[in-house]
């Protein structure tokens, strides 16, 4: 039996994917347009949620442009909004597939004296999960999924 046309099916899994170019400027795009999105699809600025994707889409872009650029080549960052598992997504890919972060229990703390590398701790601090994975044809993905309230 089709539904009728006046009745429609409930959306629960919402995707927005898109390229940016690898730059400072491509990665604070990348931040806003994933906040634009977040909020067109019911979670609005400011939420803990919206902030924290926020902090990690800025955090993973930031990589991608500065340990995983290649010349000529784009990052890619992938929101999914899944209503069922109550889940949100980011997944930032980039063309460097060598240059892999430590998975999540590898995180080593820097010496305080350094300028950099807390990043990833953010990235661990934040998500309730996060990983990385192989990008075919060639580079990798950084994966990071909050849990939605309920």
């Amino acid at each position: 039996m089709t539904p009728s046309p006046t009745r429609q099916t409930p959306v629960t899994v919402r995707v927005f994917t898109q390229r940016f170019s690898a730059t400072p400027r491509g990665a604070r795009l990348a931040r806003h347009l994933v906040l634009h999105r977040l909020d067109a699809w019911g979670v609005p600025y400011g939420c803990d949620t919206s902030d924290a994707a926020a902090l990690l889409v800025a955090e993973l872009a930031a990589n991608a442009v500065t340990h995983g650029r290649v010349p000529g080549r784009d990052f890619e960052v992938c929101l999914t909004v899944d209503t069922c598992a109550y889940v949100l997504r980011i997944d930032v890919s980039d063309a460097r597939g060598e240059r892999r972060p430590e998975g999540a229990a590898g995180v080593a703390v820097p010496p305080d004296t350094a300028e950099g590398g807390r990043g990833l701790l953010l990235v661990a601090a934040l998500a309730d999960r996060w990983a990385v994975l192989d990008r075919l044809p060639v580079g990798k993905t950084v994966r990071a999924e909050l849990d939605l309230p309920r």
